[in-house]
């Protein structure tokens, strides 16, 4: 099993989870979708993986609230409270299979915007050594960065946050 993460730029939160079950890059995408910009990743997960990157870019030590984001979707306000609650769910219910939908804060979309183009090859050394990381040395892990801190640029310069649809499978 492995776990899909786009990360993508949006004017607001209804049109980050406009149609959340749906991926945010598809092959083909619906008329009425909104253009997302989307950079595609396995295991980054906000508050594992990309947290432990803005720690090596920030210099600071991993900690589990260096990312607080924001669950939009599914609703958390809907969500089941107790385990009675949560047997009685469907199988095909988003609290139970997802997709989830993340709000990014501010903070963690400029760590990747401002950082140093030139320290990027050292910032991708270090996170392959971090426990949370899902690279090794090798890995397209440049790639991966370079690809973050562009779309985080691109939200910057648009004044959007950064959103996590992401799901198991």
């Amino acid at each position: 099993m492995s776990a899909m993460h786009d990360y993508y730029r949006a004017p607001d939160r209804a049109t980050a989870t406009w149609r959340p079950s749906c991926l945010r890059a598809p092959a083909k995408p619906f008329p009425d979708a909104p253009a997302f910009d989307v950079v595609e990743t396995k295991w980054v997960d906000p508050g594992g993986s990309l947290a432990s990157l803005v720690a090596v870019i920030k210099g600071v030590p991993y900690s589990n609230d260096l990312i607080k984001t924001v669950t939009l979707y599914p609703p958390p306000e809907g969500a089941p409270q107790t385990e009675d609650e949560w047997l009685a769910l469907p199988e095909d219910s988003p609290y139970r299979e997802g997709p989830e939908i993340e709000e990014l804060p501010a903070s963690a979309r400029d760590t990747l915007a401002e950082v140093e183009d030139a320290r990027l090859p050292g910032v991708a050394r270090r996170w392959t050594l971090e426990p949370l990381s899902t690279f090794q040395e090798g890995d397209d892990v440049l790639d991966v960065i370079n690809e973050l801190v562009t779309l985080a640029r691109r939200a910057k310069e648009s004044d959007q946050l950064l959103y996590c649809w992401w799901i198991s499978g």
